[in-house]
Formats: C-alpha cells, structure tokens, sequence
C-alpha cells in the first residue's frame, strides 16, 4: 500500500495519560518498517474552505483560536494543544490525499491509507468530540463528490472502528450521494448508532447501523459484512468506498470488549477489497482509533499485507447466538 503521513501529526499533544498519542502513528511506523512494499507520501494540509463543506465556519474559528491560546480541555476527553489546530489540518488533508488518489485510480498496491491523527468519525458539524476535531472521512469523501475534474457521484463510508461514528453520520444523514454504515460495539461511546437509525436521504435511508453486542468476534462481523454491507453497497452502488478504519474492535485493545483477531482484520480487508471490486468503485482507508499500540500496529500491517499479495487464513470461529437475529433486525430497518 501507499501510506500518507505528516510529522505535523505527532505535534497534537494530549497528555501524558491520554490514549490517543502520537505513540500510536510511531508504533505503527515501526510496524510497517519491518514490512515489504510500504510506501510513503506526505501531501498537504487540508484548506480551512475543504473543512467548511462539512463543518460550521463558526466552529472552525472557535477551535482555531481555542489551539492559538495554548488549548486544553475541550471537553472531557478531547484534549488540545497548540500545534493540534495544524495536526487537526494535516490529519483532514491525508484523508483528502487517499480518496482522491484512488479516485485517480490507484489500486491494488497502490491502495491508500491515510495515516493522520487526530482521528475524525466523533467530530459533528459544529463540535469536537471523542478525541475528534475536523471529520477526516467527511472531508474526504466530500473533496471527491465536489471535485469536477472525476466522475465521482456516490461515497460509501465503511467504519468499522468499534465506536460509532455519530459525526460522519449526522453530517451525511439526510444526504442522497452519502451511505454511511457502521460496526459498532452497542452501548459504547458515544450512545448512537442505533439500528432505527437509517438516514433520511433516499427511499430507505442512506445510514446502515450494526451495534454487536459486547463479546463479538470474526465470525460475527463477516457475517454483517455478507449479509448486510454487500447488499447494501450493491444496491447503492458507489463510485467511492471509503473505510474508516479503527482497531479498537481487536480483542485485545485496551478500551473495547469485542474479540476481533489479527487475521479478522486480514478477512474483512480481503472482503472489502472484494467488495469495491465488484461494484467498480475507487477504494482507500482513513485511520481512525485503536489504543492498544501492538495491536494497532498489527491491523494497520495487517491491512497493508493483504494488499501485498498475503491470503489472509479463514478461522474455524462460529457467531454469538445474537448476531442472526440482529441482522434480521436490521434488514427489517431497512427493507432488505
């Protein structure tokens, strides 16, 4: 894979105890170090007019100046300093970089993934919240349905983080041209995502939510992927898949409880690939969280591997009692 990267990103400071650090982009270059094929690109920052397509102008000068005056608390978690404003930018511009260099039709190897942080899918329209600031995603996906020299008429917005992503939601909920669908762990941070919430910008909707119970694992989160995500993304066919793509749903993450293995993140990559293949659209990856350092390094090399030539190993796992009837929930929700 082709990785975007700044060292303006390590610059966001959040404390010594915080656990979103600029450990977590290090680990993950020392991971990707020991790999073959990995290659790097450093584009620019995102534009102030790019972060106005999905955020208030208001808010953006609020959080501008909040970094100017030496940051702090915004809220409980989400924690500023000086430099975050410019981090904030960087992160937003890497995500830029990947949709549109796989709109220009990098594939296969060349697949993208933005590596920036802060990471974005909390961040609403007007607020910061959950670590989040500028909605990188967002940004992303926006820059290409705007940009008139592509084709682009259509995103698709896989998080498969296991928070769900209530900024990238509220920004595209009433949208046409935005599905956003979601794995999430139910009842965590930040309380949304439930399966009655589908959107209001088509027909049925244009927001698919999957909140597995505590304890899921591989098996559980291939099903939703086979039984959900593909007939959703067939029929909505996108011009762009964009993952936003957090490993805190890794079993052995620190903040989460859900059992998703190494090689689970290898099989879910694989179906993704598999999945954007089949409806033609342009692919990239957006990092999102993960807060066990190993264990972020390993889904991120991981991801890059199956994209170097690696066939990731199906698992003899078996599904939580409660996942068939969730997806049948589900697809009620959504008449499929």
């Amino acid at each position: 894979m082709q990785f975007g990267y700044n060292d303006v990103c390590l610059a966001h400071d959040t404390g010594k105890r915080h656990p979103e650090t600029a450990d977590r982009l290090r680990a993950i270059r020392r991971a990707l170090a020991k790999r073959h094929g990995a290659k790097y690109v450093s584009p620019y920052k995102a534009s102030e007019q790019a972060i106005e397509t999905v955020h208030e102008s208001s808010y953006i000068q609020d959080i501008k100046q909040f970094c100017a005056n030496g940051g702090g608390n915004w809220d409980q978690d989400t924690v500023a300093s000086k430099q975050t404003w410019d981090a904030a930018l960087a992160s937003a511009g890497l995500a830029q970089w990947a949709a549109q260099t796989a709109c220009e039709g990098a594939s296969g190897r060349d697949t993208p993934f933005a590596l920036g942080r802060p990471p974005g899918h909390h961040a609403v329209e007007d607020d910061a919240m959950g670590f989040c600031y500028i909605n990188n995603a967002a940004v992303a996906a926006q820059t290409v349905l705007d940009d008139p020299s592509n084709t682009v008429e259509s995103a698709l917005i896989f998080d498969w983080d296991v928070h769900h992503g209530n900024g990238t939601q509220d920004i595209f909920y009433t949208d046409s041209d935005v599905l956003y669908a979601s794995t999430h762990e139910e009842g965590l941070y930040p309380g949304t995502g439930k399966i009655s919430e589908t959107g209001t910008g088509g027909a049925d909707g244009t927001t698919l939510n999957v909140p597995l119970p505590a304890g899921a694992g591989d098996a559980d989160y291939l099903a939703v992927m086979e039984s959900l995500l593909r007939p959703v993304t067939k029929a909505f066919d996108p011009d762009v898949f964009i993952v936003s793509a957090g490993f805190d749903a890794h079993r052995h993450d620190p903040i989460s409880r859900m059992r998703v293995s190494t090689e689970g993140y290898a099989l879910l990559t694989e179906r993704v690939r598999t999945l954007a293949d089949d409806v033609d659209a342009a692919l990239a990856f957006v990092l999102e969280g993960g807060y066990g350092l190993d264990t972020l390094a390993e889904g991120v090399s991981i991801v890059h591997e199956t994209f170097d030539g690696r066939d990731p190993m199906e698992l003899d796992d078996s599904m939580q009692d409660s996942t068939t009837p969730l997806i049948q929930s589900v697809k009620q929700a959504l008449n499929l």
